[in-house]
């Protein structure tokens, strides 16, 4: 089990990632969200794969008051998460954000930690590349300065309004499953005996991708990949219930093909209630469609088999699932304007 924990300064927009994420809210839809006032723990693992629960913070907890209890918030937390606006001056928020991890680390130096560089949909590409590059080297002196080098922070440019917060918490994600080795294995044995040139294993639900092939994560290929989980989910939504609206929008039958005009073929299959399989292949390639099936069996096989040994694994120890990535995530905002 995970926590990824998200703190920073108000309105950096932690809430509304959140909302987008992990519970299908419009980007737009978010403009008419309150300050989040008080910690508000989000559990995520009845409705997807990612077994999480997310803890928001409020932008105006004192972390400098005595009666924080970092070793509760920070003990079993997988992941922390900064959030900056990068539209905003981020000095103060630079400043919290090393009290932070400097504190989360001390009480667990195994804490992933991440700094989402936030609403750079609104700056221009050399604004967002020299912004990274100032923040990162900030950050980056502040921990020389107090003798932390130890302690790493990445560092992801994310929008809500296109899928670069989808793929900055995939990479957050990909860190807390311990099986990601194994699954990126299957994933280059499948595409290489299939004919296929890119395979993301995704998150349903949250259209985080789980694990993908070696091969370099294109972002025009990735957002393909999620605007096809869109349309087979909302087409299955008005089609492929009962006439009495039960049954669900997805589940081991669902399976979709969609052809572009510029010869290439998206396939998807169902690997587990959660789980989805999405191949990006030459339309000849696809002529092999049985080979490909036959193939996509094994695969789907040998994931099973690999998240049976976790809940064995589980059951035998006492420990939790190695099949069940739940991480606390924190999320932590930083716009200047009032303290953590």
């Amino acid at each position: 089990q995970a926590e990824d924990p998200a703190q920073g300064l108000r309105r950096s927009g932690k809430s509304s990632i959140q909302k987008v994420v992990f519970h299908k809210m419009s980007p737009n839809e978010t403009l008419f969200l309150e300050s989040t006032n008080k910690i508000y723990k989000d559990d995520i693992s009845s409705s997807s794969f990612v077994n999480f629960q997310i803890w928001d913070f409020p932008g105006q907890v004192d972390f400098l008051d005595p009666t924080f209890d970092y070793e509760m918030i920070f003990r079993g937390t997988g992941a922390l998460i900064f959030v900056i606006d990068a539209q905003d001056d981020y000095v103060e928020a630079l400043s919290r954000l090393h009290l932070t991890v400097s504190r989360a680390y001390r009480v667990n130096p195994e804490i992933n930690f991440e700094v989402f560089i936030h609403k750079v949909d609104g700056l221009s590409d050399d604004h967002k590349i020299e912004t990274q590059r100032d923040i990162h080297q900030r950050a980056n002196d502040d921990l020389a300065d107090a003798s932390l080098e130890k302690l790493h922070l990445s560092f992801y440019l994310t929008s809500i309004y296109d899928h670069s917060i989808f793929e900055a918490f995939s990479k957050v994600v990909q860190k807390l499953i311990p099986q990601l080795p194994t699954l990126e294995n299957l994933l280059n044995i499948f595409i290489s005996n299939s004919g296929i040139e890119k395979a993301f294993l995704f998150d349903v639900v949250s259209k985080i991708y789980i694990a993908t092939d070696s091969s370099p994560v294109d972002m025009q290929s990735y957002e393909l990949c999620c605007d096809m989980i869109d349309v087979v989910i909302d087409v299955s939504c008005i089609y492929g219930l009962k006439e009495d609206g039960s049954g669900s929008a997805y589940d081991k039958e669902s399976m979709a093909i969609i052809k572009l005009n510029n010869t290439t073929v998206l396939y998807l299959k169902e690997v587990t209630k959660f789980l989805a399989l999405v191949c990006i292949l030459r339309e000849e390639s696809f002529e092999r469609k049985g080979l490909i099936d036959y193939n996509f069996h094994c695969f789907r096989k040998a994931i099973h088999e690999v998240f049976e040994v976790g809940v064995t694994t589980q059951r035998a120890t006492g420990s939790q699932a190695v099949g069940s990535p739940c991480s606390k995530a924190v999320a932590l905002n930083g716009t200047p304007r009032n303290t953590v």
